[in-house]
């Protein structure tokens, strides 16, 4: 199959459409705690559709994985682990700053660390990345994209000068911007992580080719062991929280107990939660979570020997959607006409750097 870098790119404005908005169902939750609906979504996120997927797409998939060699296996399990750390804290990033400003810090981190790391650990940066046009101009589309997330950045702190309190809570309820960046910092170093996991599972992707699997869903089979990685830290972390809060019964109960942590602290007696909606907003949104990487790993097969610069779009996607949310979602109302038009000029600077990177990937394939 001919690498084609436009497609690819494509297939990861469509894997930051799905990241950008799969928090969005989770506003439809009512009454459970934070750490309840995170780990109902996280079950179809990292277990049910990573597994449903990829045993429809890929031949032989539990073959694969058993021939898969076993450090490739723990090491993409090992990254996977550690993301989950950036993923759990991912959430509470939203909480505290919300869709815009929040993505926007936490990605950045992870659109830096992601993308440079994997060439410099293989001793590839210099000749693969500096010593090639279709390298330098990659690289360039990096640090674009890094200006575009700093510009974002800077509208979303201006956006935070100009609200009052009242205004902040009013869109964002817990809204908290030294804490919320303080949490998107680490959110974004250790979320980079899943790019390295990506990395280290190269070769289960490889085996899944010789199975004869079509070279678009390779991929999938990677997500299987790197997301049960994330998995583990995000369930351990949900029960530590359940036992602490004592709100592991809303998995199963209607009826809210006003004792209860997190959101529903001050529930009066008699309130009962929504379940079905709870449940099924839940899954829409761990679902919505997992077709980033659905799309990601499509997007990877198309940039030929510089797959590792598809982390640059996908974070670069994933800041164009969800600042569109949270203009959806009226997070910039009251805002003054400058700092939307910094967030502006962010955006198109993002947009600007995806077709910069896909250009440089697209000189790799045609020389």
């Amino acid at each position: 199959m001919t690498s084609n870098p436009f497609l690819g790119v494509v297939f990861h404005w469509l894997g930051g459409l799905a990241s950008g908005s799969f928090y969005v169902p989770y506003r439809g939750v009512r009454k459970w705690a934070w750490e309840v609906y995170w780990l109902v979504g996280g079950f179809f996120s990292w277990i049910i559709a990573p597994w449903v997927l990829a045993s429809i797409n890929t031949n032989d998939l539990l073959a694969v994985l058993h021939e898969a060699p076993m450090d490739s296996i723990l090491w993409a399990y090992f990254w996977g682990a550690m993301w989950g750390f950036g993923g759990l804290t991912f959430g509470l990033t939203m909480r505290y700053l919300g869709m815009s400003l929040g993505m926007g810090v936490a990605l950045g981190y992870c659109a830096a660390f992601g993308t440079l790391i994997p060439p410099i650990f293989h001793g590839e940066f210099a000749s693969k990345v500096l010593g090639t046009t279709s390298g330098q101009v990659i690289l360039l589309g990096v640090f674009v994209c890094l200006a575009g997330i700093a510009i974002a950045g800077l509208a979303g702190r201006s956006k935070e000068r100009e609200m009052t309190d009242e205004q902040k809570r009013e869109t964002i309820r817990e809204f908290n911007f030294t804490k919320g960046i303080l949490v998107a910092t680490f959110s974004g170093i250790m979320s980079a992580s899943f790019a390295f996991g990506l990395d280290a599972a190269s070769p289960i992707a490889v085996l899944s080719a010789q199975h004869g699997t079509t070279t678009l869903w390779t991929g999938l089979p990677k997500l299987c062991v790197v997301l049960l990685g994330g998995f583990t830290t995000n369930f351990a972390w949900c029960v530590i929280l359940n036992v602490r809060n004592r709100t592991g019964y809303q998995y199963f109960r209607r009826e809210i107990r006003p004792s209860s942590g997190g959101d529903t602290a001050a529930a009066p007696q008699a309130e009962r939660a929504p379940m079905l909606n709870n449940y099924f907003f839940s899954a829409l949104a761990g679902t919505v979570w997992y077709m980033q990487f659905f799309f990601y790993t499509m997007g990877e097969t198309q940039m030929g020997n510089y797959k590792f610069s598809s982390w640059t779009i996908h974070m670069a996607s994933i800041i164009i959607f969800s600042s569109l949310w949270g203009i959806a979602l009226k997070e910039w109302k009251g805002s003054s006409r400058s700092t939307k038009g910094k967030l502006a000029f962010g955006l198109a600077t993002l947009v600007f750097s995806t077709l910069v990177v896909g250009y440089g990937n697209y000189l790799g394939v045609v020389r």
